[in-house]
């Protein structure tokens, strides 16, 4: 079998909007965080697009269920969709700092994705058949995220 290697994609900033709280559902606290821009850096560069949001489930332990949808458009004129799933969660009383939006070392927190993208531009084709893992970092107003392709 081979063994994935990971290339790094991009890195996004995400911005996000005020957070709506939708109060207790069936497996814990749910939210929704609107994206509302950002940018894009790396082997594509552009702009985060003002639709989107992260439908999140905090659970009983402070860790967050992540589940993002929202899209980006290149310098050059595609727009790429990205579905992205993943978890975030340590320390009790780091995760509480990060509620209260303060900058924490990503170091001390997990907070990981795997993501899909989608486009029709036929440039950027392969993306549609393509597995990204990323690393995130939780800011006050905005998510930074880096992704990597797996190959």
């Amino acid at each position: 079998m081979i063994t994935p290697q990971l290339t790094h994609f991009c890195d996004l900033e995400v911005e996000l909007g005020p957070v709506r709280e939708l109060g207790q559902g069936r497996a814990g606290a749910r939210r929704i965080i609107p994206i509302v821009g950002g940018r894009v850096t790396g082997q594509v560069s552009g702009k985060v697009l003002d639709m989107g949001a992260d439908w999140q489930t905090i659970l009983a332990d402070g860790s967050a269920d992540i589940d993002t949808r929202y899209a980006f458009g290149t310098d050059d004129g595609a727009v790429i969709e990205i579905i992205n799933k993943g978890v975030r969660h340590g320390p009790p009383d780091v995760l509480q700092a990060l509620a209260r939006g303060e900058d924490i070392d990503p170091a001390l927190y997990y907070f990981r994705t795997a993501a899909r993208l989608e486009t029709g531009d036929p440039r950027y084709d392969w993306v549609n058949n393509t597995l990204f893992v990323g690393t995130g970092r939780r800011l006050a107003s905005a998510v930074l995220v880096s992704l990597f392709r797996v190959g």
